[in-house]
Formats: structure tokens, sequence, C-alpha cells
């Protein structure tokens, strides 16, 4: 629950701070002063999305902080699995910077707008006028149903039954749409196969043969040079291995001087040597390379069928060439075996539909035994309440499977003894709406486990005895949960354990909005202004005394 919350340059707020009660706590207020404004706050620490129009000073910072206390909720498996740090005391702080950017975070560690919101759904349950509207959704509907019977392992066993359904419906119409597909291009693929299976790419080296070739087109040359080198080296004249030999000869005749000339000359002899070893493999190249036209034709035909090929699926080397065609093997191979795939899947699915259907079916019989009982205890509520002739009917109807189930729940309302229960949204007004939700509040809020319950102007549309029932049992919801209610009516008011009023403070340049607690003749004050005006006659101070004491 909270025990503490402090809001800071937020919309008309520039600071305000509040320790609400365990129990229940009433939020009183003029119109526009902002009330419904904190909820606002409250919504950036249960992870809404903001922008910079909360900014009441466009060059500071907004920061929204929470204090919770979570000793009693069991909630240690959620922080962990956000990988965030648990403790009985749980800090959320959101701050909303001036260019636009937010950040969250949980006891002092960086936090995702979903793990806020994972920890918030585990924290408040927040009724607003939005909700109210929802009501006449079926989707919601549905929700406050299984809220109400409470059958949690029905439905997460259908949702995991459903989930398996979900892939194994994938999986088969994925191979499905692969056969076909696979079908319609095999036998292209096949003549792609057979085209590259035509060159032995595994032995080919793209490398070589085109360095081969390129020695073959410049035989000529080559030999050439080669000759030229052979010349000069050992056959003319001057010859370089017979100059190199007389010099070789000559430091022979001073080698045994000093051992610098000894060096030397064992280092002519070996360069000798090897220029020797040189003019040999000369000669070996020489002999070697000829001018072939017939094989330079047949490297030339099989490098530019290469090139083709490289060329044609937008390739640049033998190696992806290789890739290709083992792709195309495997894809040919996969759309081949298919068939028997197929079938394979389709028994799992048949399998996992049978069973997502059975325990589909367990919920939905547990859905229609408890909707009845749902509707007769939500028809006591709003006739205790003020509808005297309401009546309520819920369908549990068959629909496709989906995440939530076999069922659509359609949710039936008439405030008129003889007329027939319809839809919400064709029937009820926005007072009866507002008691509808508080009706099914009233029911599933020991069920939900929440800490804390917030209200919204729950109060629409009713007064006197109505509003006095309404308090009653909000204050039989406080003995579990802490309830905080934004209200206009003084029963209200008078009902709460903790009063708190919501002011505009003009005494600055600008107004802004804050909030006090209300203690002892201050409550009475504000109460009887609620019944009488701003300036209330005794009477209505009177009748705030007797609110207080029935409250």
């Amino acid at each position: 629950m909270i025990k503490s919350l402090q809001i800071k340059n937020y919309a008309l707020i520039d600071e305000l701070e509040m320790s609400p009660s365990t129990n229940l706590n009433i939020i009183t207020g003029e119109t526009g002063a902002g009330k419904s404004i904190m909820l606002g706050a409250v919504g950036l620490l249960l992870g809404d999305r903001a922008d910079t129009k909360v900014l009441l000073n466009k060059d500071q910072k907004c920061i929204v902080e929470g204090v919770f206390d979570l000793s009693n909720y069991k909630l240690e498996a959620v922080f962990e699995e956000e990988d965030l740090d648990y403790e009985n005391e749980c800090v959320i702080r959101r701050e909303v910077t001036a260019n636009g950017k937010s950040r969250a975070f949980v006891n002092d560690t960086p936090a995702t707008l979903t793990a806020l919101r994972r920890i918030g759904d585990s924290l408040m349950d927040v009724h607003s006028q939005h909700e109210s509207l929802s009501l006449g959704a079926n989707k919601y509907q549905l929700e406050v149903l299984d809220a109400f019977a409470g059958h949690i392992d029905l439905l997460a066993a259908y949702q995991s039954d459903f989930s398996e359904y979900s892939q194994a419906n994938k999986r088969h119409s994925d191979l499905l749409e692969l056969a076909k597909k696979g079908a319609e291009d095999l036998d292209y693929k096949r003549f792609l196969l057979e085209e590259l299976n035509q060159v032995d790419l595994d032995n080919l080296n793209q490398e070589n043969i085109e360095k081969k070739l390129e020695i073959l087109e410049n035989a000529e040359e080559i030999k050439l040079k080669l000759s030229q080198a052979i010349h000069l080296m050992d056959e003319s004249e001057v010859a370089i291995l017979q100059q190199l030999q007389e010099a070789r000869q000559s430091l022979s005749s001073i080698a045994d001087f000093s051992k610098e000339l000894s060096e030397l000359h064992d280092r002519l002899n070996s360069s000798a040597i090897e220029l020797q070893d040189v003019l040999k493999e000369i000669q070996v190249n020489q002999d070697r390379i000829e001018h072939k036209p017939e094989q330079i034709s047949e490297l030339k035909e099989q490098l530019d069928h290469l090139y083709r090929l490289q060329k044609k699926h937008g390739v640049q080397t033998v190696h992806e060439l290789i890739d290709l065609r083992n792709n195309l093997d495997q894809s040919i191979s996969t759309v081949a075996n298919l068939d028997g795939e197929i079938e394979e899947a389709k028994k799992a699915l048949e399998k996992a539909e049978k069973k997502m259907l059975a325990s589909g079916a367990k919920l939905s019989e547990s859905r229609k035994l408890f909707a009845l009982n749902f509707s007769d205890e939500i028809e006591k509520i709003i006739k205790h309440i003020g509808i005297e002739n309401g009546s309520v009917e819920i369908q549990v109807n068959s629909s496709d499977p989906g995440e939530s189930g076999l069922n659509q729940v359609d949710m039936l309302f008439s405030a008129n003894k003889g007329v027939k229960p319809q839809e919400l949204k064709e029937v009820a007004s926005g007072g009866e709406f507002s008691r509808l939700i508080f009706a099914i509040k009233y029911l599933i809020a020991d069920k939900t486990a929440l800490p804390t319950v917030i209200f919204d102007e729950i109060d629409t549309g009713v007064s006197g005895q109505v509003a006095l029932q309404m308090i009653q049992m909000m204050k039989s919801m406080a003995e579990n949960h802490q309830v905080i209610s934004i209200s206009h009516l003084p029963q209200f008011a008078a009902g709460g354990d903790a009063h708190y009023f919501v002011y505009k403070d003009h005494s600055s340049d600008r107004s802004v909005s804050k909030i006090k607690k209300l203690e002892k003749e201050d409550r009475v004050l504000e109460i009887a202004k609620m019944i009488g005006g701003e300036n209330p006659a005794s009477a209505a101070v009177e009748s705030a005394k007797e609110l207080l004491q029935i409250g």
C-alpha cells in the first residue's frame, strides 16, 4: 500500500506530499483544483507514458515518487523476474525532463515502463471515468467475471494450452506455405542446381586458373626474358657467373690474411652457389613454358563459365557458389520431404487443439457456474445503492478460441422494472455505470488481493442515503485494502478515516494546486461547505457534525 506520495512540477502541482491512511482516504476539493490531476501523476508510477505537457515549469523536471509497503503481498518473484532488487519498503520514482525524456526507477535501480506496469498491476487498482466506459466492453466483462470466479489455475492452464496450440498451428501453416511455395519453385531450383553441379566447384581454384592463363597468354614474352637472363648470367662474353668466378679466385688468394677476408670469400662462394641454382631454375622454366593455344582456349572457357555463374547469382567467389549450391540442394531436399513433416505437424496440431479445447471447456463451465452467482450478487448491491429495480444478466457465449478462452461474456442490464436487460452501452447512464463498477469492485476486491484501490468520483449521480450506503461499503473494503476515493459528496467526506482537501493557492504569480489533511474543526467546516456553500449556515454545520458521527 502507499505509505507516501510526492509530486513535483506536474500540471498544476508545484509540490505536493501526502501520507495516506492505511484504511479509507477521501480527497475533496473545489472543481478544477486538481483532484483528478493527482491520478495522472499516480499513473506515471504505474507505467503510463508522459510528455512535456505535464510540466508546470517547462525548464524544470517533473518528479513523482511513491513509497509502498509490500511486506504482506508476496511480490518477490515479480521483482526477481524483472531483475530488480526487492525491499519490503519499495520506492518507485518517475522523472520527466524538460526535453521530454522520461526515466523510471525502482529502489534507485533504472526500470523499464513494462516492469513498472507489471509491478503497478500488483500494487494498485485505479478506477477512472475511462474504466466506467470500459465496462461496456466484452473483454472487460470477461476479466471481471474471471476475477470474481477466482479460477486462476483454470485460466493459466488454458492459456498455456492455447499458447502450445498457437505454436503448433503456426508450424503447420508455415509448412503448408513452404510446401506451396516450394512446389512452385522446385523445377527452377533443380535447374539451377544442375547448372552448378556441371562445374566441379569443390576442386576448382579460381585464382590458380587465372594465374595459369595469364602465364600461358604471355608465354613468348616470359620465354624471351628468361633467355635474356640466361645469356647475361652464363653465355655472354662478360657473363655474370664467369666474372663472379674470377672474383672468387681473387679473394681466395688473400683469404688467409685475416678473418674478415676469409668471411668475404665464403660469402662470395655462397652467392655463386645461389646464382648457379637460380640459373638452373631459369633454364627449367624456360624449357617448361610453351605457348599452348588449345589449353588457353580451354582455361578461358572454364573461367567464362565460372564468371557467368557468379554474375547470374550476384556473387564474387567460388566459395559463395558452393554455399548457394548446398542451400539449393537442402531446399530441394526439404520440399521433397515436406509431406512427412506436414503430416507430423498436423497430428501435433490436432493433439494441441484437443488439449486446448478440453481445458477451455473446463474454464467455460466454471465461468457459467459463477456467472449466475455474480449477476445475483451485483443485483443485490445495486439495489442496495439506489437502483431498486435493477437487474443484471451475464451471458457466457461460445466464441472462437482466443487468448482468454472459448467465450465472449455479455453483461446485460436494466434499471427499470419490466424492461428486459440489454447491453450496458445501450441502456446504462453515467451514474448507473459508476454504481455497477462500484458493485463489481466491491465484489472482486478481496479476490484480487491488491494493496490499494483508488476511486475517481465513483459517486457520480448518487446522493443522500445511497451515498451513505456506498461509503459504508467502502469502509468495509478498507478493512482489507487501502482505499483512496476522490469525491464531491459530504457523505463520503465524513466517512473517511482520513480527509484530504485539494485547493488552489493564488498567493504567487501562478495558481498552483495544494493539498492538506483536514482535522477536527477544519473537517467540519469543509463538509459544511460541501452541504451549504461557501458560507454555510449553522444548520449545515450541524449536518456536517451529524455525518461525521454517522461515519
